[in-house]
C-alpha cells in the first residue's frame, strides 16, 4: 500500500475519534445530560479530550513525521477498546441505545460499530507484517 493511502486512511479514522464523536457527543444527550452524575460527565469529557488528543498526536506523527506504525498502533487501541467495550456492554450494564430506545444506525448496524469497525479492518491493513525469513 502506498503512503498516501496508509496516511489517508489513519486521517479518515483519527477524523471520526478526535473530531466526529466529541462533535456528536457534546449535547444535552451525552455531555451536558441532566439524567448523568456529574462523575459520569468527567469521565465522559476525559474520554473525549483523551481521545482528541491522541488524535492530535496521531496527525502530528502522520503528517509531520510520515510515521504511519505509531499513529495506526494508536489509532486501534481507540477504534479496537471502542468495539470491546461495545462487545462487553450485557457485561457492564451498557448500551448504545438512548433513553428513548432510539438508536443511531446505518445499514441496520449502530454507526458507532459502523464507523469505528470500517476504520478498524482499515487501521489494520495499513501496518506492514515483516515476516522473519530463516537463514
Amino acid at each position: 500500500m502506498n503512503n498516501h493511502k496508509t496516511r489517508s486512511i489513519i486521517t479518515f479514522s483519527i477524523l471520526l475519534y478526535a473530531i466526529v464523536v466529541p462533535f456528536m457527543e457534546i449535547n444535552a444527550t451525552y455531555v451536558f445530560n441532566p439524567n448523568w452524575t456529574p462523575h459520569v460527565r468527567i469521565h465522559e469529557v476525559w474520554q473525549l479530550i483523551t481521545n482528541s488528543g491522541i488524535g492530535l498526536f496521531s496527525i502530528w506523527l502522520v503528517w509531520g513525521k510520515n510515521e504511519t506504525k505509531i499513529s495506526a498502533i494508536l489509532s486501534l487501541l481507540v477504534t479496537g477498546r471502542f468495539l470491546v467495550a461495545f462487545m462487553l456492554q450485557e457485561f457492564y450494564g451498557g448500551s448504545m441505545k438512548y433513553l428513548d430506545g432510539s438508536e443511531k444506525q446505518l445499514l441496520g448496524i449502530n454507526i458507532g460499530v459502523l464507523g469505528f469497525g470500517i476504520a478498524f479492518i482499515l487501521l489494520l491493513i495499513t501496518i506492514p507484517i515483516k515476516k522473519k525469513l530463516k537463514q
